[in-house]
């Protein structure tokens, strides 16, 4: 059968409204920059919240690239099967090996010597957790191409032919993989040079250092009768730095246990201390 068709969003391919874009051909302009790629039985799902804010803009302007690949369009027979019952029973439906590798074959046509550069992706409650460091990693490849799950899950044949690896957004099941996708590839995005626009702000979110963030205030100084900590509004940077931290590792010890032990072993403290008064 021909190739599956794919929509491509980027530079004058999208814009955000609430209603999906048609198919629009790749042009010169469109070409290069990150890409994600995604295999969905749900493509005009796509972009969803990937079309606003940030991320939307500099999909507008071709800083990254949305392709959606239809896998109902791989499916096997008159009624384009893409699941079957389970080998050896059981309930529910597995993603057919033949269908599935047929339209990762499609996907990775122009990247299978990028190696690790273009890994593909299988989200799957199975998977490594998704963190912050996975979001550094995958900006800086060519792109990713993700597979959004659905059933039961997928031929494990499929998953030993493409050394496909598997991320999980949570110890809890949803009905498929499209909305985790826009989640994965919304993280990594705003990690691209020149898409969020201010790098600094970066540097002081949850995770980057591995601290939950300090808490942020702003405008007006009083409400309800809550004022903003005086040290903020000191002007003396140092003082703000060092409150800052102080707030973070607090946060982090008393909400994030694995991550405050973490932190403390890598810089060399007591997990059991308390944070600078």
């Amino acid at each position: 059968m021909p190739a599956g068709p794919r929509k491509s969003h980027g530079r004058r391919s999208i814009v955000a409204t609430g209603r999906p874009r048609e198919l629009m051909a790749d042009s010169a302009e469109t070409t290069g920059g990150w890409t994600a790629r995604v295999i969905t039985l749900f493509p005009r799902v796509f972009p969803g919240v990937l079309a606003a804010s940030l991320t939307g803009r500099a999909l507008e302007t071709g800083l990254w690239r949305l392709e959606t690949i239809d896998l109902r369009e791989f499916g096997a027979g008159r009624h384009l099967n893409v699941d079957d019952t389970p080998a050896g029973g059981g309930a529910g439906m597995v993603l057919r090996a033949d269908v599935l590798g047929e339209a990762v074959e499609h996907a990775r046509r122009d990247t299978r010597h990028a190696s690790g550069s273009w890994p593909t992706i299988l989200l799957s409650p199975r998977g490594a957790p998704f963190t912050q460091r996975t979001a550094v990693r995958l900006s800086r490849t060519q792109g990713v191409t993700v597979i959004c799950g659905r059933y039961e899950g997928v031929d494990q044949r499929v998953m030993d032919q493409f050394a496909i690896e598997e991320i999980s957004f949570g110890d809890f099941i949803m009905t498929g993989g499209e909305i985790a996708a826009q989640a994965l590839i919304d993280a990594t995005v705003r990690l691209i040079p020149r898409v969020l626009g201010n790098q600094m702000s970066i540097e002081s979110e949850s995770f980057t250092h591995g601290l939950l963030e300090h808490p942020q205030y702003t405008r007006p100084v009083v409400w309800a009768g809550r004022r903003i900590p005086e040290v903020l509004l000191s002007g003396h940077h140092g003082r703000i730095e060092r409150w800052r931290r102080v707030m973070a590792e607090r946060l982090t010890k008393q909400r994030r246990p694995d991550l405050w032990r973490a932190y403390c072993e890598t810089s060399g403290r007591d997990p059991e201390e308390d944070p600078e008064q």
